[in-house]
């Protein structure tokens, strides 16, 4: 089941339990999706391109978690957490840290890096391994660790 047949399903459930904010969070992930197929010029998006999008809808919500936790703004902060539960619902799950370090050294080891200076190799040889499983400025702090 491709990932927009999954939240068409969804929003009917939603709408007959009667769940307008999981109804809402549903149908801006479905636009969101839409909105890159259109932008991309093809009927449907790749399975990598559809982990881009939610990928994409994850940190716009947890940049406004952190803004939101900042001003103090209690209710506007339940209000994403629970929009980010829900968006993380259709993310692929995610790497334990330990799964991460094994991941990062293996990659460290492939590309034979030795230095801070090596970041940028390890680094794109490491995402797309990872890519929507895991955060990337955590894996970042990871690789700085590991080669300073």
């Amino acid at each position: 089941m491709s990932l927009l047949e999954r939240l068409n399903d969804d929003i009917k459930q939603a709408m007959k339990n009667k769940d307008k904010e999981k109804l809402t969070v549903i149908r801006m992930l479905k636009a969101s999706l839409q909105n890159e197929a259109i932008k991309a010029g093809s009927q449907g998006l790749t399975e990598d391109e559809e982990l881009a999008v939610l990928s994409r809808e994850v940190k716009q919500r947890k940049d406004s978690l952190h803004e939101f936790e900042k001003a103090g703004r209690v209710d506007l902060v339940s209000k994403i957490q629970t929009e980010l539960t829900y968006v993380n619902s259709y993310m692929p799950e995610q790497l334990s840290d330990e799964e991460i370090e094994a991941i990062v050294q293996e990659t460290i080891a492939q590309v034979n890096a030795s230095s801070k200076a090596d970041i940028g190799k390890v680094m794109g040889a490491l995402m797309p391994k990872i890519k929507g499983r895991a955060d990337g400025g955590l894996v970042n702090k990871l690789v700085q660790q590991k080669l300073s």
